[in-house]
């Protein structure tokens, strides 16, 4: 069975319903056994079309909720996708992370970082704003300034972008370009 687009439905139901509304009206007027005057005719339209609307709205409506139900289910399921591909990854790299936290707290301990200095210096590493920092350890964005240039001091690094590439450089180091077979110290003279 071929399933009907939203677009296409909408017009099936609006045919149905002008070919409801048709019929009703010629059964009313062939069934009357009075004389049928212009307002009764116009009334009795009146109410079929009212009649068909209220169902075409309904069927219109079932079928609105039968597609964002779809669409919920199908975000669930990818939402579930998402989650177990995270959990996929954390589960492989986190002997790796556990290891290069061990290395980031040696570093820290090397420089003569405080705790919350530490604490500060991981924050600053995940990105995190000075502002957004103070808010999670509920202290003023200024105790927050005052220990970042504290860790910048102590690390020997002018500031925040010095401080994450101390850390993270080495970890996106690109690949070197395939030389195919070229040695490139002959290539350029």
């Amino acid at each position: 069975m071929t399933r009907l687009s939203e677009r296409q439905l909408r017009w099936l139901l609006g045919g149905v319903g002008l070919g409801c509304f048709a019929l009703l009206l010629v059964l009313e007027i062939a069934t009357d056994p009075d004389m049928i005057t212009l307002p009764d005719l116009i009334v009795d339209a009146a109410t079929i079309l009212l009649t068909i609307g209220a169902a075409v709205g309904v069927a219109l409506l079932v079928q609105r909720f039968h597609v964002q139900h779809e669409e919920k289910m199908t975000l669930l399921w990818e939402l579930e996708v998402a989650r177990a591909e995270g959990e996929n990854w954390r589960g492989r790299v986190q002997s790796h992370l556990s290891g290069l936290k061990d290395e980031l707290n040696k570093q820290f301990e090397a420089w003569g970082m405080t705790a919350a200095e530490r604490e500060v210096g991981l924050l600053i590493l995940k990105g995190l704003s000075h502002k957004e920092i103070a808010t999670l350890r509920a202290t003023s964005d200024a105790t927050v300034r005052q220990q970042a240039q504290a860790i910048y001091r102590k690390a020997g690094l002018p500031g925040k972008t010095a401080f994450s590439a101390y850390f993270l450089e080495d970890l996106f180091v690109p690949e070197a370009p395939p030389t195919n077979g070229i040695d490139r110290t002959y290539a350029q003279a």
